[in-house]
Order: C-alpha cells, then sequence, then structure tokens
C-alpha cells in the first residue's frame, strides 16, 4: 500500500476540520422545548378569515396577525377564504392538522350558518378549541348619500313607500347583517331587498358608490366611510350608543325599546389542538390586546373589547349555538 501523499493528508485534515454540511442554517432550527420536542411554533401561522378584505372580521385579523408576530417569533400570514356564507373557511379550519398553525377568526356565522342551510360540514361546538373572544361590536345602519333618509323614521316611511322596497345589503347570506335586517324589517314593519356580498369591505364600496341603498354591517367595516362623509349612518343596533360614533343613535332609542343586534368576534382553533398550545395563544392575544397600539385602535374603529376566559369564551359559543336556531326558523331566513 502506497503511503499518503502530502497533498492527500492535507485535504484530508480540512475536510475534517470542516462541519457537515446543515440542510438549513443553525439560526433556523426552531428552539428545543423540554424533553427534546421541538419548540411550538417551528413555523409560521396562518389566521384563516372568512370574509374579503376591508371587513371587520379582516380588520381584527390583520390587527392580531402583526401583534402575534413577534411574540410567537414566527410570521403570523392572513388568508382570506371567502364563499358560501363563510363555510368554506370554517370547513376549511376544522378539517386542518391540530397543530396550532392554523387559527380561525369566527364569528356568528359560525353558530348561525347549521340552522340557515341544509347541509353542512362542521359543528361549531365539536369542531372548534375556543381560545379568546377578542372583540364585540353593533351592526351600523348606513345609507348611501342621496338617498332621502335622515334618521331611522324617514328610512322606515320610504321603505314602506317604495313598491319593493329599498335595497338593503348585508355581509353574506347568513351573515348577522341579514339576520338583524329581518329582524329590524320585522320590528320596524318594512321589507327591503336583500342583496348578499362576500364581506362587509366590498359591501361598504358599492354603497359608497350608490349601487344600494342601504347596509346593515359591523360598525367596524363602515366607520372611516362614515367619517369621512361618503356614506351616512342612522342607527346602532348595540342597546347603548357607540363610542366610536357618539352622535349616530341606537334603534332601542329611535323608538323600539329593547332592539339590540350585537356581532362576537374572537379566534378559535381546529379540535384536537393540544392544551399548551391554545393556553399560549390565548396568553399571547391576550398581552397584544392589552397594548394601547392594539386595543386603542380597535376601540377607535368601532370595536369594544372583550375580556373572558377560554371556558367563558366556549360557553359563549355553545350559548350561541342554541340561540339562533329559533331566530332562524322565526326569520324564514333558508340558504340551500
Amino acid at each position: 500500500m502506497h503511503a499518503p501523499s502530502r497533498r492527500g493528508l492535507l485535504s484530508l485534515a480540512a475536510a475534517l476540520a470542516t462541519p457537515l454540511a446543515s440542510p438549513r442554517p443553525a439560526a433556523a432550527r426552531p428552539a428545543m422545548a423540554q424533553g427534546g420536542e421541538p419548540a411550538w411554533p417551528d413555523r409560521s401561522l396562518r389566521i384563516i378569515v372568512p370574509v374579503a378584505p376591508g371587513g371587520s372580521l379582516d380588520i381584527l385579523g390583520r390587527s392580531v396577525a402583526r401583534a402575534l408576530t413577534g411574540p410567537l417569533g414566527q410570521p403570523v400570514v392572513v388568508e382570506n377564504h371567502t364563499g358560501a356564507g363563510s363555510n368554506i373557511a370554517f370547513e376549511l379550519t376544522a378539517r386542518a392538522k391540530p397543530d396550532g398553525l392554523t387559527i380561525l377568526v369566527g364569528s356568528d356565522p359560525l353558530t348561525i350558518n347549521p340552522s340557515l342551510y341544509a347541509k353542512i360540514g362542521f359543528d361549531p361546538v365539536r369542531d372548534f378549541a375556543p381560545i379568546a373572544e377578542l372583540v364585540r361590536a353593533p351592526q351600523v345602519l348606513v345609507v348611501k348619500n342621496g338617498l332621502e333618509a335622515g334618521d331611522l323614521a324617514s328610512y322606515r316611511r320610504l321603505a314602506q313607500e317604495m313598491a319593493g322596497g329599498t335595497t338593503l345589503a348585508s355581509q353574506g347570506n347568513g351573515s348577522i347583517g341579514h339576520l338583524g335586517g329581518i329582524m329590524l324589517g320585522q320590528a320596524l314593519g318594512f321589507t327591503t331587498t336583500h342583496v348578499p356580498y362576500r364581506g362587509g369591505g366590498p359591501a361598504v364600496v358599492d354603497l359608497v358608490a350608490g349601487h344600494i341603498d342601504s347596509l346593515l354591517v359591523t360598525l367596524p367595516a363602515a366607520i372611516e366611510h362614515i367619517r369621512e362623509g361618503r356614506i351616512r349612518a342612522l342607527a346602532v343596533t348595540g342597546l347603548s350608543r357607540s363610542p366610536a360614533l357618539p352622535a349616530v343613535p341606537t334603534v332601542a332609542e329611535s323608538g323600539f325599546p329593547g332592539f339590540e343586534v350585537v356581532t362576537w368576534q374572537g379566534l378559535l382553533a381546529p379540535a384536537g389542538t393540544p392544551e399548551p398550545i391554545l393556553e399560549r395563544l390565548h396568553a399571547e392575544t391576550r398581552t397584544a390586546m392589552a397594548r394601547p397600539e392594539v386595543g386603542d385602535n380597535l376601540r377607535a374603529q368601532g370595536f369594544e373589547l372583550a375580556a373572558g376566559s377560554r371556558a367563558d369564551f366556549a360557553a359563549l359559543v355553545r350559548a350561541e349555538a342554541a340561540r339562533w336556531p329559533a331566530i332562524v326558523r322565526a326569520s324564514g331566513a333558508r340558504v340551500d
């Protein structure tokens, strides 16, 4: 056997001194949790928003995504999945891997739709793990500039006098705006032609353009257009006036006491998501919402910040799932 050359020995020494190639830089590897398991999260998260950009759920989802990106150490990306009255987003989340990397911004349609649609691919209680209720907000009745209605009473007269009634849009079939519009018409004694949209954002755009007469939508989706004078607010559906629009009366004080339609919005994960992940998401979300740059901004847009534990939110979802069937039956609303 020949002795290795000096050049060969140098090459061998260099090879032994060089670390083995890694499939990714060491800095990109996830930290290790106790027990040697990779820490969570080890890659980006996605927040599923069931409406088009511009609506109140989208505003909330993007606010939360920005606030969580730093504390979680991974990007938090918003994905808008519209259609079928939000059922596409709900079913996508319900079927997602329960690893804490898919989070839904849910609201009333999650608990309304099982009573509204003949076929549904999820159960609002069984298929979701509530993380945190984030906000509540009233609906606001807004009209296009040029419509001869300066308050709720004149809107009622106009709707009664017009053949076929005015067009009253909502953020979608079965949405809180849709059912709230039916309830408003029943309480005030008028009929309208419902125009559904895929979210409050597109509906507001069409109202500003004058393509529809009126819209019942969650306040944050319309508040900037109201402030800028592009559309007019006639009434809000909470029992008290919104601090964000103190000059706008409630439906109740406009002559219809007891009328209230308020939406809830919060974060949910697929059922089966591990408890430690749910607890961390709850804690990080609560911390984020307490920051002035997050909470104050949401309040300025017409949201009312919610509090409470995961158990409180789970109880709300159960109560809402039990509440809506009777209301949907009474309204006569149905989507095939």
